[in-house]
């Protein structure tokens, strides 16, 4: 069942649910945040996974007016159960108990502590919370996830557990939805999101990606479009809208979910892409104009994003909620 843009729009102050305040005049609304203080935790000194990000694009949004303390949700830890929507259990149980190889942890590429645990349930947590609010809402957006290089068996790419396969496949198994349209632009190619939901006819899996980038070994999603290093708004922007008008009405789902990384920026330090940040602006604007046109709800993840400096990495980051919270409005 459908809960979108045309619902929320329709709303009067009045019926606001939860979460929603006008924020000064009676016909806005704003976009449900999701953000948990465990989103941050210590990493080695030097260490090139922009952590401090999460907690920066959280405080932007704040700082800027695009949402206010009452649009903020603070998600529960995944359980390790519900982890096991993606994940098998005995890679679960590693990651939680801390019993992985070193071989594995290395893949991962980050430390497995007792902070990046509960970082990895609080973001998985985070993105299945945002699914709800956003059937509920039209929109919503986590200021965490998109971990999508992680895969049944093992993480990778900095990624733990795969937050999006583990949302998407619980709201089915809910009944919540029937199937959901993953859509990931990211500049790394979801391999992750693509080996677990393969065959999984309640999920289809479309990521545009650099094609000469991470991961070398690519999966298969339901649709990949691989563009050349050095691609830039005039090559990508024309191409994503023609793709999401297609999909949207042949996939037909219950619920989108939008990878939003920022990495394909042409200053990402680790993007080969070259969108400008008027590119990055317009990307996000078809992908919601698409789901808006199609009623069809959106949840929004962070995904990938580079940078020596926090904040400019979660200005861009900030981009996505600021058009969904003009659109709404």
């Amino acid at each position: 069942m459908r809960s979108g843009w045309e619902t929320v729009e329709a709303r009067s102050p009045a019926s606001m649910p939860d979460g929603f305040t006008s924020r000064g005049h009676s016909d806005a609304m704003s976009v449900p945040i999701i953000y948990h203080p465990d989103y941050v935790a210590p990493l080695p000194q030097g260490h090139r996974f922009p952590m401090q990000k999460f907690r920066r694009l959280y405080e932007l949004l704040l700082e800027t007016g695009v949402v206010g303390d009452a649009d903020v949700h603070r998600p529960t830890p995944a359980t390790m159960q519900t982890l096991c929507f993606a994940h098998t259990p005995d890679y679960v149980k590693g990651v939680c108990e801390r019993t992985l190889d070193a071989h594995s942890v290395r893949r991962i590429g980050l430390p497995i502590d007792d902070a990046l645990i509960r970082r990895s349930l609080a973001a998985v947590g985070g993105t299945l919370l945002t699914a709800r609010l956003a059937m509920e809402h039209g929109a919503a957006f986590n200021t965490a996830g998109g971990s999508h290089h992680a895969f049944s068996g093992h993480g990778s790419g900095y990624c733990v557990f795969n937050d999006v396969a583990v949302a998407v496949r619980a709201l089915c198994h809910e009944g919540a939805i029937g199937r959901a349209l993953i859509i990931d632009l990211d500049v790394h190619q979801g391999d992750g999101t693509a080996e677990i939901l393969r065959n999984d006819p309640r999920a289809f899996t479309f990521s545009m990606h650099c094609e000469e980038n991470f991961p070398h070994r690519k999966q298969l999603s339901d649709r990949d479009v691989a563009l050349p290093a050095g691609a830039g708004d005039d090559d990508y922007l024309p191409i994503l809208k023609l793709e999401l008008e297609a999909l949207l009405p042949a996939v037909s789902p219950d619920l989108v979910v939008y990878n939003a990384g920022v990495d394909p920026h042409a200053e990402d330090r680790l993007g080969k892409l070259a969108l400008s940040d008027e590119g990055l602006e317009a990307r996000d604007r078809i992908v919601l104009n698409a789901c808006r046109s199609a009623d069809v709800p959106v949840a929004g993840v962070v995904g990938g994003g580079y940078d020596l400096d926090p904040d400019v990495v979660a200005r861009r980051h900030a981009v996505l909620p600021r058009v969904a919270a003009a659109m709404m409005s």
